[in-house]
């Protein structure tokens, strides 16, 4: 092994295809032509600063972003409004520092329940904050605020537009104007809205003294406080209208096609002549944007998607790895506020913006230099590079090689490098299912074994019953060629959630099956015959109901797993723990500490302890009595028999110790963010937040094997992010080769040390017990990163150990 001198990573950069998961609520920065925002649903807010040629992910202790998390911007460039999603509440926010930092409004009059804000783009103390059924007014930026307006049915907030004294709000009750500064708020009396259509969005603009609004109509039924837009594409009934001054609305539906359905309605707030919108075609799930530069008058399209006429685009695309149809309906629509040429829309994985008001439009997800040409179907197995936008869950990463990686995925399947994780791709074929949730290289043959299933987010808090998982489908694969290929080795018939080999066996393989009835471990022990191998279930552990999820074997064939979480519908079960097999499985001893009864996460094994005996384990806490309060990281050193709890982080998934520092480990947390510990060797380790790495939920650890100072980190939601562990003034760790073909002949040992730093010194070590070590020489590695190392007296001992460290 090598060691070098370990740091705490300071800088993440993301790693992946890009897109894929659901993207929301473009909003544009005014004062910088190049600032743009996107916001996740899996609590990300995406920043670029140009014009989504590179994305930063925000520090999710300031700000947790979700459908609504619409940036708004003041006359001050510095103070910006939001609502922050963060812990499960949806509170106003503000900045005053151009989004650095965030600062819940002391004045929400919500209690975590907003559904709307809008700030007065000319002022930077007036807003509106909407609850389910009330409008709120503040004129001192949110340190209080009024109630103007209510509808006890709910009130949908559509949009808002301020013109100094006067204030326009759509809502789903019809248009609330304030004339004297926001004081009182009255319903329009304009008409031509026909009765049981309200406004989905609302938008406004003003040059001179004309104002127009545009409105998009939806059936009243389908139009709520907290509505999905992607459900309801179909309630569209039309788009409309209106010169401030007018009596009535005016249907504006020439050029949109029937069924063509939009859902949001975009303009700058200086260009009365120029709108976009947006939404869903309803005979299949592709996307529809469509433009008027005349008020109104006539739509044509703008989004020409038919052979990607005027669209470059990424992965995505007519033909592409996926279609338009992954993407499908807009989900957000932004037009830059004083620049009507610049328009941005999102879908349920990708966003796209365009510079030229919407002539050619251009994906914001991959580098710029891999995107595909307009007018040119988009090829299938490409490789890309990520920049940033990164928002599909990742659960694990495994090295074929130094080269080829594959990357277990939810939603997008998975993804596959052969340089080493800078590009990747969909150059695969065979896994043709939701997710791969776990992929392991035989230690023997080589050949990749997978995990897969039809559904997603397994053992999340949305997939803990049996009637969202039992309905599921599920496959043991395998490649023999890095991924490239996949077979079926197994038809589980329900998700396979985790595999692992025998150390002991290389014909044998276990997989985790999850089921009410049919779910445990199963196990073929002729995986040599590939899709003619048999399978056979073992006993369930005790209390267990079908959850299976971690599966090891021990150098001795003791068995050791976890089951995870249940519910009921009003209950967690308590079926969940850390189980231990002495007889292959024919019966399991329970080892769980009673705090694992409910949502036990990873089990992972000490690579330093040579005896296997100290195993952590991430437990989640539960809710709705009992299982509350349990999470934490647990500790065993005597395989379950006591354990202790090293600490309480409420949900902790992973954890994984740094190869080059036996005391350092990492652990992942649901709503935390990464965590470490320096000491994790003592008797009751210290822990520490990696305030570096920006997003709440990481899911797994690893440590690149073919560059150890290389930790990735996987995420339920923000793809894999890489840093580094070693600082910039230490050597970096090496690889440390061993040649013993001459041991035989003179008793020596050839070491070769790659990758090191050039120039600087190393130190090779020599053990028979690894605990006792002695130096067999230090060198100074080459301009090549390499250095040699010999160890002339090999011969005489029956085994021997080699470790490097820099110097």
């Amino acid at each position: 092994m090598s060691r070098g001198q370990a740091a705490q990573p300071t800088q993440w950069g993301p790693k992946g295809a890009g897109g894929g998961g659901a993207l929301f609520a473009p909003s544009f920065n005014p004062f910088n032509a190049g600032e743009l925002y996107v916001a996740c649903d899996m609590s990300e807010v995406f920043r670029s600063t140009n014009f989504g040629a590179g994305w930063i992910t925000s520090d999710f202790g300031q700000i947790q972003g979700g459908r609504n998390a619409i940036m708004q911007f003041t006359s001050d460039p510095k103070v910006i409004y939001c609502v922050d999603y963060s812990g499960d509440l949806i509170t106003p926010t503000k900045s005053v520092d151009g989004g650095a930092t965030w600062h819940q409004l002391a004045g929400d009059p919500t209690g975590g329940g907003a559904y709307a804000l809008f700030a007065d783009s000319g002022s930077t103390n007036r807003i509106i904050v909407s609850d389910y059924s009330n409008l709120y007014w503040s004129t001192n930026g949110g340190s209080s605020f009024a109630s103007k307006y209510s509808a006890a049915a709910g009130l949908y907030v559509a949009g808002a537009f301020f013109d100094g004294t006067n204030i326009y709000v759509g809502t789903s009750a019809g248009l609330l104007v304030s004339t004297d500064n926001g004081n009182t708020f009255a319903l329009s009396s304009v008409g031509g809205i026909p009765a049981g259509q309200v406004m989905v969005s609302f938008a406004g603009a003003k040059q001179g003294t004309a104002k127009r609004f545009f409105c998009v109509i939806w059936s009243s039924a389908d139009v709520f406080p907290g509505l999905y837009v992607e459900s309801s594409y179909t309630s569209y009934a039309g788009t409309y209208s209106l010169d401030w001054g007018q009596g009535n609305w005016t249907l504006r539906n020439s050029g949109i096609p029937a069924g063509y359905n939009p859902a949001f309605v975009a303009m700058a707030q200086n260009d009365i002549s120029t709108a976009y919108v947006a939404g869903q075609q309803s005979t299949i799930d592709y996307p529809i944007l469509y433009k008027t530069i005349n008020g109104g008058t006539n739509w044509q399209n703008s989004l020409l998607i038919t052979n990607n006429l005027n669209v470059f685009t990424g992965w995505a695309g007519a033909s592409g790895d996926r279609d338009w149809s992954y993407g499908a309906g807009a989900l957000g629509l932004a037009v830059a506020p004083n620049d009507s040429s610049k328009v941005a829309y999102t879908d349920l994985g990708f966003a796209h913006v365009s510079t030229n008001g919407g002539a050619f439009w251009k994906q914001v997800y991959v580098n710029v230099a891999d995107q595909n040409a307009t007018n040119a179907v988009t090829p299938k197995g490409k490789f890309y590079h990520s920049i940033g936008l990164e928002n599909t869950s990742c659960w694990g990463v495994t090295w074929s090689d130094s080269n080829h990686i594959v990357a277990g995925y939810s939603d997008i399947k998975g993804i596959i490098s052969a340089d080493g994780g800078n590009t990747w791709g969909f150059g695969y074929t065979g896994h043709n299912q939701n997710s791969m949730y776990r992929c392991v290289k035989h230690p023997v043959t080589g050949v990749l074994y997978a995990g897969t299933s039809s559904i997603h987010d397994m053992y999340q808090s949305t997939h803990l019953t049996d009637a969202t998982i039992d309905g599921g489908a599920g496959l043991v694969l395998f490649s023999s060629n890095q991924g490239v290929t996949w077979q079926t080795l197994y038809n589980a018939g329900h998700p396979v959630i985790w595999v692992a080999t025998d150390p002991n066996n290389a014909n044998r393989l276990y997989a985790s099956v999850i089921h009410s009835t049919a779910g445990g471990i199963y196990v073929s022990s002729n995986i040599q015959n590939g899709a003619a191998s048999t399978w056979s279930k073992l006993a369930n552990p005790p209390r267990t109901e079908g959850h299976p999820f971690n599966m090891h074997v021990l150098n001795d064939g003791i068995l050791v797993c976890t089951y995870s979480g249940r519910r009921t519908t009003t209950a967690f079960t308590a079926s969940s723990g850390v189980f231990v097999s002495t007889n292959a499985g024919t019966s399991w001893i329970d080892r769980s500490h009673t705090n694992m009864s409910y949502w036990t996460k990873d089990l992972v094994i000490d690579p330093n302890d040579a005896t296997q005996n100290t195993w952590y384990v991430g437990v989640f806490s539960g809710w709705g009595g009992a299982p509350n309060g349990l999470g934490g990281l647990y500790r065993t050193t005597n395989r379950g028999v006591s354990w202790t709890r090293l600490n309480s982080l409420d949900r902790v998934t992973s954890c994984t110790i740094n190869p080059l520092n036996a005391n350092e480990l990492y652990l992942t947390t649901e709503t935390q963010g990464l965590w470490g510990s320096t000491n994790i060797t003592a008797g009751s380790p210290s822990f520490f937040q990696v305030t570096s790495y920006p997003f709440r939920q990481p899911e797994r650890i690893f440590f690149n094997p073919y560059k150890l100072s290389e930790m990735w980190v996987t995420s339920f939601g923000n793809g894999i992010k890489v840093a580094s562990t070693v600082s910039a003034g230490s050597s970096l760790p090496g690889t440390l080769k061993v040649d013993a073909s001459s041991l035989k002949l003179n008793g020596s040992v050839s070491l070769v040390l790659q990758q090191g730093t050039p120039g600087a010194a190393y130190a090779v070590w020599a053990s028979t017990n690894m605990t006792n070590w002695t130096s067999i020489g230090t060198n100074n590695v080459g301009v090549n990163g390499a250095v040699q190392f010999s160890d002339t007296n090999a011969g005489g001992f029956g085994r021997r150990f080699y470790r490097s460290q820099g110097l």
